[in-house]
């Protein structure tokens, strides 16, 4: 069995009726959806199979949806023997979360919590600090970045690069008069294709640096363990060796860069030969097709897929 990586999505991948097939089918994803709704006190399994897809898409109610439809799949992979040579895992923004779970540093209910407060406090740092998220594509991060600082020294005000997804492919994120005249910027070095995306906050960047701390106090009030195995963090794009290297990224990955593409680039130099994306979607394997084309890529985001796993 070739040596695996487990990849955990961020939001982006959620879809109107996730999970619904496999609670259906699987009585430990049916357990883990109805532990979710009694923990937090309302339907979430609800909004994750029947909608409405609007509620859905709020990030207070995205985070939390994802992270248990991805716990939920991966019980049911682990249920039916189909996770053999897992060396690692790692997860994108939100789904680092689940990763940390999926090692075993956070135990599900605790893990939720933390979801659930993550996601309360970005929406809360969009309200106070609206901001904007454009994807850009086919432009070298060098020039990114010099657009971003260029359109911050003017402005006055902060954007940067959130994530930086796969060569050619990055998202900018910030303030959105600071958003904006970066890719007025971009647009006059000839980029191409600029995608402003349907969001209400500026994850990744300094608009969300006024929760920041509330966030640190609900880090330091849950527990987390060393992991199992290890957990390629985002910030670092290394293994996040303990409790205290835990907590400093999950704080300040909420103003910190995702370095997807480094992330996922170390992983492969381990001989790590196949990764699974865990959860609703494929984001992540196209990502990560385009930054290691020679590696086996799966996805197990539904019955289909994880029965072809297990069989």
């Amino acid at each position: 069995m070739p040596e695996t990586a487990l990849i955990f999505p961020g939001q982006g991948s959620q879809r109107l009726g996730m999970g619904r097939d496999l609670a259906e089918a699987h009585p430990v994803a049916r357990e883990l959806y109805a532990r979710a709704d009694e923990l937090l006190g309302r339907c979430l399994s609800c909004l994750c199979f029947e909608g409405p897809e609007e509620e859905l898409n709020d990030t207070i109610n995205t985070q939390p949806a994802l992270y248990v439809t991805s716990m939920a799949l991966l019980e049911v992979l682990r249920a039916d023997g189909a996770l053999a040579g897992v060396a690692m895992v790692a997860g994108h923004s939100l789904g680092e979360l689940t990763a940390l779970a999926a090692a075993g540093s956070l135990d599900f209910d605790d893990g939720l919590r933390l979801v659930q407060e993550r996601g309360r406090l970005m929406k809360l740092a969009g309200e106070q600090n609206p901001g904007g998220m454009a994807a850009v594509l086919k432009m070298e991060d060098a020039a990114v970045e010099k657009a971003c600082r260029r359109a911050s020294e003017e402005t006055g005000k902060a954007v940067q690069i959130a994530n930086y997804n796969s060569p050619g492919q990055v998202v900018i994120s910030g303030d959105q008069q600071a958003l904006d005249r970066a890719m007025e910027i971009l647009r006059e070095q000839g980029a191409r294709r600029l995608i402003p995306l349907a969001v209400s906050i500026a994850a990744h960047s300094p608009s969300m640096a006024n929760v920041v701390q509330q966030f640190r106090a609900a880090v330091a009030a849950t527990p987390v363990r060393a992991p199992e195995i290890p957990v390629i963090g985002n910030i670092s794009a290394r293994p996040l060796l303990g409790v205290a290297d835990i907590r400093d990224e999950l704080a300040g990955q909420l103003t910190w860069p995702v370095r997807w593409t480094a992330s996922v680039q170390w992983i492969v130099e381990q001989r790590v030969e196949r990764f699974i994306e865990v959860g609703p979607g494929d984001v992540l394997s196209k990502l990560v097709a385009r930054i290691a084309p020679d590696v086996d890529v799966l996805s197990a985001g539904d019955v289909a897929s994880v029965a072809a796993l297990a069989g």
